[in-house]
């Protein structure tokens, strides 16, 4: 700032000098207009490094005033961010939403364990069953709030790269409801996007299109009936076609019941196929198939090592309906347990020879959304799995499970949603018993 004001003094003194001594001097004056514009060029250079310096108004000239305030004084400024290592003209972005639910939980079998996450969000597989006491709780949290950071840079050759980083607090607890109700931050999605062709990272498995879920207070919804997997992937995108190897995992259940077993055995990715199509009137339709290894091996006495083969299909939509729209996927295969509705069958089952059965299992949702207004607007929608146990895995596997979901949500401002949803559910078992959730379960979000 001090070099910026000599600079101007200088000028101001080479301008001085010469006019006091050749005014005259018709050369001299074309110099003295020279040094003129060099002075003015000095002094925008000193008002650009000094916003609040002001030129100099003739009296009763007022200045502009706005709602809030001198117009200079809410004129919006540049923010430069210091990213070093960012390639040049790299765009730089930070969303995320807030949101806290109450769920008030009615289970007439038995109660929801204390610190369970079915007490946060719908578990099918955790539905009380067999229980002699029904149980009540309420459960606040904001585990679900969500933030997202993302970098969008283009090539010199035009090509696009793109990088996402999703996040929430579902993680481990790190305090208890006594007094801070801590949650640990994880991953959710952390992928880079090259060209809109290649992703590599973690994102929702290709097996599932997440924009086909009818809208929830709960984290998922229809999750009886849905694939719901977010994992490291390799993914090629062609228009409308998707291929991509995936982690792989086996959950077991032991021979005659009991503990999951989850085997990192594998030695093949899952594969996974996908072709999406979509209409000009707003509609997505689309397929998709999954090829995977089920592998256990183990060391030792008694040491097993067996694979078998798991596929499965999936069809999803959204279909728009004018304003409103309807939403269903339905889903079958062997060996589909991780996948569908939060494992709630295992992949496979260890028989009394040590081999592997893949399980079985048709799952679907069916939705629709009705939009009242510009702030109302509401969901039902219905979601059923259906299991066929091998007998080597015993009575106490899930046979059957379903929900039924109605919800309402108002907007009262833009970026502000506030819903409340009734949610009965029933699950049954293979030697027969059965038990049912009821759950009123209201949020409030506000997204940024």
């Amino acid at each position: 700032m001090k070099t910026r004001w000599k600079a101007l003094s200088l000028a101001l003194s080479g301008c001085l000098l010469p006019l006091s001594a050749t005014a005259n001097d018709s050369e001299k004056i074309a110099a003295l207009e020279q040094r003129i514009v060099r002075l003015e060029a000095a002094l925008a250079a000193v008002q650009a490094d000094s916003p609040q310096l002001e030129t100099a108004k003739p009296a009763g000239v007022a200045t502009a005033v706005g709602p809030a305030g001198p117009a200079a004084a809410t004129a919006p400024r540049a923010v430069t961010l210091n990213m070093p290592n960012a390639a040049p003209g790299t765009q730089f972005f930070f969303s995320g939403f807030f949101k806290l639910d109450g769920l008030l939980s009615r289970s007439t079998d038995g109660e929801l364990a204390d610190g369970a996450i079915g007490r946060d969000l719908y578990v099918p597989g955790l539905t009380p069953v067999g229980g002699r006491d029904e149980g009540t709780d309420l459960d606040l949290h904001a585990k679900f709030s969500r933030l997202i950071f993302g970098t969008d840079s283009t090539l010199d050759d035009g090509r696009s790269v793109q990088t996402r980083f999703e996040g929430d607090f579902f993680g481990n607890g790190l305090g208890d409801e006594r007094f801070n109700n801590a949650a640990g931050f994880v991953v959710r999605h952390a992928y880079v996007n090259f060209n809109n062709q290649w992703l590599i990272g973690q994102n929702w498995t290709t097996f599932m299109d997440a924009s086909t879920l009818p809208e929830s207070t709960d984290l998922i919804g229809p999750t009886d009936g849905t694939v719901f997997v977010r994992q490291p992937q390799v993914r090629y995108t062609r228009g409308p076609l998707m291929f991509a190897l995936e982690n792989p995992e086996t959950t077991i259940t032991p021979f005659g019941g009991g503990t999951r077993i989850s085997s990192d055995d594998n030695t093949l990715p899952d594969l996974v196929v996908r072709f999406n199509h979509k209409t000009a009137a707003g509609s997505t339709l689309g397929i998709a198939t999954i090829l995977r290894e089920l592998r256990l091996q183990t060391t030792g006495t008694g040491a097993l090592d067996d694979r078998e083969l798991g596929w499965g299909l999936s069809a999803f939509g959204k279909i728009a309906l004018g304003q409103d729209d309807l939403r269903f996927a339905v889903s079958g295969g062997r060996g589909l347990g991780r996948y569908m509705g939060l494992n709630l069958a295992n992949d496979a089952v260890l028989d009394a020879s040590g081999e592997l059965a893949a399980v079985d299992g048709v799952f679907g949702y069916l939705g629709y959304r009705h939009l009242f207004n510009a702030k109302w607007r509401g969901n039902l929608f219905y979601a059923r799995a259906d299991i066929d146990n091998p007998a080597a895995g015993g009575g106490l596997q899930t046979r059957t499970s379903q929900s039924l979901h109605a919800n309402l949500f108002y907007s009262p401002f833009p970026k502000w949603d506030v819903g409340s949803e009734l949610i009965y559910a029933r699950r049954d078992l293979e030697n027969g018993a059965s038990g049912d959730l009821i759950r009123l379960h209201a949020s409030v979000k506000y997204s940024f």
